[in-house]
């Protein structure tokens, strides 16, 4: 509830929850070239939306100096996480479900799509919360994101053009937006379920280590404090 009134405050953040819907509208009579678009929508949402918004969250509480208060709170490491960032996984599901539903995509799998999403939002919650524990204050956050949007949204684009010239970008394939474009790419008429595994346990690996990393950094801000 606290998360949400100082998110309903500030406009600066909470203008984002229509940028995905907004994007969608604009995009959705690409054609031939709707799942691409529509990877676009997606990963470009994880950024400007759940990681962004997840860092200027945490970074909030450090700007008034309430974060080291949660800290020192009987709840766990792992109930204060949660807590910070189920605001933002619900706004994401829900925004990103609307956007996904105005493109008009009919997936492969519908179940392999939803977990997609879900574990997504939770990798870009863990880059946001990543981001927040690095910085002291809002406009810090809003900057920390950069590099989260180079390499995450600029990773297909960065494949596609540099792979070919430049084998060691082929490394690129395995970032979590690539995946997610190779997952909504694949035709809804013939696929098998390992064309569906492979994208998915790759967006769940980078999931479990981003998750471990912000865990760490938390606990890290904790004793250092």
């Amino acid at each position: 509830m606290k998360d949400y009134k100082e998110f309903s405050r500030n406009y600066a953040i909470s203008i984002m929850l229509i940028f995905p819907i907004v994007l969608a509208f604009l995009l959705r009579g690409a054609g031939p070239s709707l799942p691409g678009a529509l990877g676009y929508v997606l990963n470009f949402s994880f950024v400007i939306l759940t990681s962004f918004a997840q860092a200027c969250l945490i970074a909030e509480e450090k700007e008034r100096n309430t974060l080291r208060s949660l800290m020192m709170t009987p709840a766990t490491t792992m109930d204060v996480l949660i807590g910070k960032s189920a605001l933002v996984f619900a706004m994401s599901a829900v925004v990103l479900g609307i956007a996904t539903y105005i493109m008009g995509y009919v997936p492969a799998s519908i179940w392999a799509l939803v977990a997609a999403i879900i574990l997504s939002i939770i990798l870009y919650t863990a880059a946001g919360t990543i981001c927040g524990l690095f910085s002291k204050t809002l406009l810090d956050a809003s900057l920390s994101i950069i590099p989260v949007s180079i390499v995450f949204t600029g990773a297909p684009y960065g494949g596609m053009l540099l792979a070919d010239d430049y084998p060691i970008f082929k490394v690129l394939e395995y970032a979590p937006s690539i995946q997610l474009v190779y997952l909504l790419n694949i035709s809804n008429t013939d696929f098998t379920t390992g064309d569906l595994l492979k994208p998915l346990l790759i967006i769940l690996a980078w999931t479990v280590v981003l998750t471990i990393v912000s865990v760490a950094l938390y606990q890290r801000r904790l004793k250092d404090e």
